[in-house]
């Protein structure tokens, strides 16, 4: 028995990962357990890091230090290349507001946070601990502790401590501040719901297909390229039928229209009106209808799997002319977009494709359609990204104001490089598609190694420090979740007239709290919640890490 109580209090490699899998597996099982709804999650990993921390089970310090970094480097690099994609786009269709808000959410925050640090006297370490378990932000955390070692050389335990005593009021007071909402605004659901298809910018961009016949004189005789070039809207013609012949066929950019020619025509809704205004009158004639009239042309999608195609235009790649077929949608993460001849394609697009049995066969070996292809993790991608996020983040610059140089860090770094390299690596021929599975399995381990090492180095410290003044914190951290949540929604609802359900996805966006999404979305019963939860996420995430470094690098 000798080896095993060696391997219990031992200092080797063996007891670390023994220590590591037993506070992660445990943590984990515990993460399961759902108090009145509520499930702390992952959370419970620090907790439990805490309870062995304290009654000194330790891992070497070295180690320790090591697969902290590594995980927090893990965890922020995927949720950069989870939000990349949307990052930019999250400003546009209405989102600025949105945004807008969800930054007053965490400027205010920052701005009570360091006003309980001028009255109390707090170390700014502590309160930026306090602030990130108070809005329920484990990147936060990371930040700030790493921005702490850069300053000063050493660790500051305080700051785990301040961030496990706060975040479990957070994940309650976020979620009691949505309920308190619908009370304060006296919400009806069923108006809330009647309102909601008139309010719901998004489903202007998507992709809508709808039939036309041909009734301007003025496009009679002219080709499809010059009727896209007068019109200057994005949008696509799947199929023709010719007026005179009663032949179906797919049209070319050459292809010429005439009067009372039908098309059937995919389009954002925002451009239907005027598409119709300006090539004819609006048919009942849907998909269905299409595809009866003709049996050899079928509708097929499929999946862009080939690295030769990643980052190229649709109208580079020419398939009308080589295959004689046409792309009608392109579907991105869920998301039907027009297949404009500009749009650049990305490993893991679906397309939808329109021509004869041969055709498409034809084209579906060019563009791949090898689902096993996809599930081949794109690891050269991953890894060079770290290697850039950790040089980036490693390059000192000045401030003014700031006496000793800024550096983004191993959070920083990481977080700005995956984002630009998810959003804008296909138009420079990088693979940066990745499952969302593994995606999230990338960030689940990073997580899980980051908290069990934060948890474990704190333990030792953690009840001496609460019974000292700490239980202080909690009240903290319950001011810096309720009041810029109260203030922030309250401008939201009644100066920004947002719907009750887009509120609840900006509560939880702007806190990146996914319990409170989950109550917001078995709330509502619809995806408005998330939609405004994934508008604001990417910005939040960024200014929740960029904001604690600069509270530890301004004040500290």
């Amino acid at each position: 028995m000798e080896w095993l109580i060696e391997l219990i209090t031992g200092t080797s490699i063996a007891h670390s990962i023994l220590v590591m899998a037993l506070v992660i597996s445990i943590g984990l099982l515990l993460g399961k357990v759902k108090i009145f709804g509520i499930s702390l999650g992952t959370t419970w990993i620090l907790f439990f890091g805490i309870f062995l921390g304290h009654i000194g089970l330790q891992v070497d310090e070295n180690i320790l230090h090591f697969l902290k970094e590594f995980g927090l480097i893990l965890f922020i690099y995927s949720i950069g290349m989870q939000v990349g994609p949307s990052f930019f786009s999250s400003f546009k269709q209405g989102g600025i507001t949105l945004n807008i808000l969800a930054s007053g959410v965490v400027l205010l925050g920052v701005l009570i946070t360091y006003i309980i640090h001028l009255v109390t006297g707090l170390p700014i370490a502590t309160m930026v601990g306090i602030l990130s378990g108070a809005v329920t932000n484990t990147p936060g955390l990371g930040a700030a502790q790493q921005t702490y070692t850069d300053v000063m050389g050493t660790t500051d335990p305080t700051i785990a401590t301040a961030y496990a005593v706060a975040y479990p009021l957070g994940v309650v007071g976020i979620i009691l501040s949505i309920v308190l909402f619908r009370h304060i605004f006296k919400v009806n659901f069923a108006k809330e719901n009647s309102t909601l298809d008139g309010n719901d910018a998004s489903k202007m961009t998507e992709a809508h297909m709808y039939s036309l016949q041909v009734m301007n004189p003025s496009i009679f005789g002219k080709n499809i390229r010059e009727v896209k070039r007068l019109i200057d809207k994005e949008f696509v013609i799947s199929r023709v039928l010719y007026a005179k012949t009663g032949v179906l066929d797919v049209p070319q950019t050459k292809t010429i229209l005439e009067e009372n020619d039908k098309i059937l025509v995919v389009s954002n809704l925002k451009n239907i009106d005027v598409i119709e205004a300006f090539i004819g009158q609006r048919i009942d004639m849907d998909r269905s209808e299409w595809n009866k009239l003709d049996s050899q042309l079928v509708s097929r999608r499929i999946s862009i799997t080939k690295p030769a195609i990643n980052g190229r235009s649709i109208g580079s790649l020419k398939l009308r002319n080589l295959f004689g077929i046409n792309i009608t949608r392109v579907n991105r993460a869920g998301v039907d977009l027009i297949a404009d001849s500009r749009l650049q394609l990305q490993l893991g697009d679906r397309v939808t494709v329109v021509g004869s049995e041969e055709s498409i066969a034809n084209v579906e070996k060019f563009l791949g359609n090898s689902l096993k292809r996809l599930r081949e993790p794109n690891l050269i991608s991953i890894f060079i990204g770290i290697a850039l996020g950790v040089l980036l983040g490693s390059i000192p610059f000045m401030i003014p104001g700031i006496p000793q140089p800024v550096k983004l860090g191993l959070a920083g770094g990481p977080l700005i490089v995956a984002i630009l390299i998810s959003k804008f690596g296909p138009k420079y021929k990088l693979i940066t598609y990745t499952t969302m599975s593994a995606n999230l399995m990338l960030r689940e381990i990073g997580i899980a190694l980051f908290l069990a090492c934060v948890g474990l180095g704190a333990g030792e410290n953690f009840v001496e420090t609460v019974v000292n003044g700490g239980y202080k914190w909690v009240g903290y951290g319950v001011i810096i979740t309720v009041v810029p949540l109260l203030v922030i929604g309250t401008i939201g609802r009644k100066v920004y007239k947002l719907n009750y359900f887009t509120l609840m996805g900006l509560i939880a966006g702007s806190m990146t709290d996914p319990p409170a999404l989950s109550y917001a979305n078995a709330t509502a019963g619809n995806d408005m919640p998330a939609v405004s939860y994934a508008t604001v996420y990417p910005l939040t995430m960024f200014l929740r890490v960029i904001t604690a470094q600069l509270l530890i690098l301004l004040f500290l």
